[in-house]
């Protein structure tokens, strides 16, 4: 109880969704403090995660994992861990994550909705459109996963009705995703449908400008328009 009340001010800067504010509370704590080291690592990592800053969420977030004993912080950090990894190009660590995630039950759809992801990135198209399909026979409403499964279909010039479907499923729960967005402008692109795919990837760049994926596609849909 003692750990709880010490670290209570800063549980509460996060909950409402100031991290960086958390954040400095939880590092100025000083030494003498008597908190539960663990639930602070933890707090700490999920602080460094939302601003992503993602080498020192590692550090945090790693020390939970091994050695916290409450079980739901470990699983919710190793799979923050994975999504750090696929973020950051370390594929075999966030498989071998999220594959330890599947074995204790944890969140199955967005386990197999990341693992979507990591196959894809590696190329294994087929591989990528199974796990997808997992992960919404567990959730039809997984957003990462409709989206996910559309941008591959789309991709692919398989089925794009279907992947148009999908997308704009996704894009229904999460109207304000840029990556939402991109992938419904992307599948209109595939369909031939310029304007439409153009009114989309403008409105995902408007949300996320510095995305080299929405970039890229802006500028060659953008450049057909242009040759017409």
């Amino acid at each position: 109880m003692g750990g709880n009340n010490v670290l209570s001010e800063g549980i509460a800067l996060y909950a409402k969704g100031d991290y960086s504010g958390a954040l400095a509370f939880f590092l100025s704590l000083p030494d003498g403090v008597k908190a539960d080291d663990m639930e602070l690592s933890y707090y700490i990592g999920l602080c460094y995660a939302r601003l992503s800053r993602y080498d020192d969420a590692l550090l945090y977030l790693e020390q939970v994992v091994t050695g916290d004993k409450d079980e739901s912080r470990v699983l919710q950090c190793r799979f923050i861990l994975a999504l750090i990894y696929c973020q950051s190009s370390r594929k075999r660590l966030a498989d071998f994550e999220l594959k330890k995630l599947l074995e204790t039950g944890y969140k199955p759809s967005s386990v197999y909705a990341a693992l979507a992801y990591i196959a894809w990135d590696n190329n294994q198209t087929d591989k990528s459109i199974e796990y997808y399909q997992k992960s919404l026979g567990i959730d039809e409403n997984n957003p990462t996963a409709l989206n996910g499964l559309g941008f591959v279909l789309a991709s692919e010039n398989r089925d794009l009705a279907k992947a148009l479907s999908y997308c704009k499923k996704a894009l229904e729960i999460m109207p304000k995703s840029a990556a939402c967005l991109d992938s419904v402008g992307w599948v209109y692109y595939k369909l031939g449908m310029i304007d439409d795919a153009i009114k989309y990837l403008k409105l995902a760049m408007e949300i996320d400008s510095d995305n080299k994926e929405i970039i890229s596609h802006y500028r060659q849909v953008s450049a057909q328009i242009q040759e017409k």
